[in-house]
């Protein structure tokens, strides 16, 4: 009796879904799958993808008249060079659910200095499949807009609110961030920033509209009331009727460090006729060539230095803009770099016509990125004494030459943007007082350093040469540096 229960039982089991469908056949149609995607996901798939976005990135711009600019990492991938104004760094997780932020490490002021030409930007993103906006530009790029109209147009204008996508952002979330503005208009503050000079660069607020392919171009005008910022998302959402069979890549060139295979923007939109009519084998040598061909340094067309306001001492730059104008007198350097190509330790060099020994610190680190950031942190405590013995000299020089001018102590790296900047904050926290002069040796600190004070400090950086964008690894090397943790 027992037993034919057991059979009972057995007959009415539920029926697993690889009992349908024998295993071999299932394995099958799992690798077609498998299969299927990654072919969608190839290189030559994403590069067409990108060229195809990049016609919609022209069209806009043709339209509106007006500077366009990438939102990195990706945005640059989408916009041919001679079209590019600059970039900015808004973060998507600063505009995630609860989240809601304003960045005190990416100040993006650069942005105030091309619509302050104009009367707007356009600003380039994408997103990956299945979202028809990224958080950068539905949230990140609208907090900011709000904070800084507070922060310059608070006294003269009345709106100078919130205004979200309505399409993107429902009213709830909407109402959550507004409610968030005055603590995060209280934080910029704290920055201390010099308000006074950036509310000369605008002359009137800043205001978000939205721009996808799925939707028609508005009409816009400069007359209008607003510096308008425009944020173009670049990349559409696929249809329903859309398969794995398809070419066309949602947001193609996001996390690109997984499959470029070292290609960037740069060498894409040079050789883009070339990688676009490659075939997806040919690519991976074809990219090879290209890393390994022989490069020559970029035109400088500004200043290749940059004085940090408010000081008259430390300055930042990428090595090669120093060794293309090298004309500098300066009394000190200090290179975050594999090697250092200036001359070395105490050699006698001509400085303010003066015969003197300009000062070499050589801060070995691998070329860029987490590899050189970890480098660094090993590395920044050197940078305090180094200062302050350049200090000194120029205190004892001081006393036989009354005339002598202003120290000059440059900060380069490879870029001239992030360990530089990470460099020449140490210096900025640990020698510099609140008026932007050298403290003198022995000289009492005054002040608890901790991320509150080095993002202030921060500041006067990225206000000074926007694009100064010290890596979060750069800035934790710095943080370790100061406050030992």
């Amino acid at each position: 009796m027992s037993q034919g229960n057991d059979e009972n039982k057995k007959l009415f089991l539920p029926i697993s879904t690889s009992s349908l469908i024998l295993p071999t056949a299932s394995q099958n149609v799992s690798r077609t799958i498998t299969s299927l995607n990654r072919s969608t996901l190839s290189i030559t798939n994403r590069l067409s993808s990108i060229h195809r976005d990049s016609l919609f990135v022209q069209r806009v711009a043709e339209h509106c008249k007006l500077p366009v600019i990438a939102n990195e990492r990706c945005g640059s991938w989408y916009i041919p060079p001679a079209l590019k104004a600059g970039s900015v760094y808004f973060k998507s997780t600063d505009g995630h659910q609860g989240q809601w932020s304003f960045s005190t490490r990416r100040l993006n002021l650069q942005v105030l200095d091309i619509v302050g030409n104009t009367w707007g930007c356009i600003i380039v993103d994408s997103t990956r499949r299945g979202k028809s906006m990224p958080d950068a530009l539905s949230k990140t790029v609208p907090i900011w807009c709000a904070v800084m109209n507070r922060l310059l147009f608070e006294d003269a204008f009345q709106d100078t609110g919130f205004c979200t996508p309505e399409s993107v952002i429902g009213p709830s979330e909407h109402s959550q961030v507004e409610a968030r503005l005055d603590g995060l208009v209280d934080k910029a503050k704290r920055l201390q920033l010099d308000l006074s000079t950036l509310h000369q660069k605008i002359s009137k607020p800043l205001r978000p509209i939205w721009i996808t392919p799925d939707a028609p171009l508005p009409d816009i005008s400069p007359n209008s009331p607003y510096h308008l910022i425009i944020c173009l998302t670049v990349s559409r959402l696929p249809s329903c009727s859309e398969g794995p069979s398809d070419t066309y890549i949602q947001g193609a060139a996001d996390d690109s460090e997984s499959w470029a295979r070292g290609l960037t923007p740069a060498l894409f939109w040079q050789h883009k006729d070339t990688l676009l009519s490659s075939t997806e084998d040919e690519l991976p040598d074809l990219v090879h060539s290209f890393l390994d061909a022989p490069r020559s340094y970029p035109k400088i067309i500004t200043s290749p230095t940059f004085l940090i306001k408010p000081t008259q001492c430390i300055y930042i730059a990428a090595v090669a803009s120093v060794l293309l104008c090298p004309e500098g007198n300066w009394d000190a350097i200090v290179v975050c770099a594999p090697t250092t190509p200036f001359e070395e330790v105490d050699q006698d060099v001509k400085v303010h016509g003066q015969e003197s020994r300009r000062k070499i610190l050589h801060l070995p680190c691998p070329k860029e990125g987490k590899l050189a950031s970890r480098a660094l942190r090993s590395q920044l405590h050197r940078v305090p004494p180094f200062v302050d013995a350049v200090v000194q000299e120029s205190s004892s020089l001081q006393t036989l030459q009354k005339e002598r001018p202003p120290l000059k102590i440059l900060f380069t790296c490879l870029t001239g943007s992030d360990l530089s900047g990470g460099a020449a904050l140490v210096a900025l926290c640990s020698c510099v007082d609140e008026a932007g002069n050298l403290k003198a040796i022995g000289e009492e600190r005054g002040v608890r350093i901790d991320k509150a004070f080095i993002h202030q400090r921060l500041a006067w950086i990225t206000q000074s040469k926007s694009d100064v964008n010290p890596s979060r690894e750069t800035l934790q090397a710095v943080n370790i540096c100061l406050m030992g943790r």
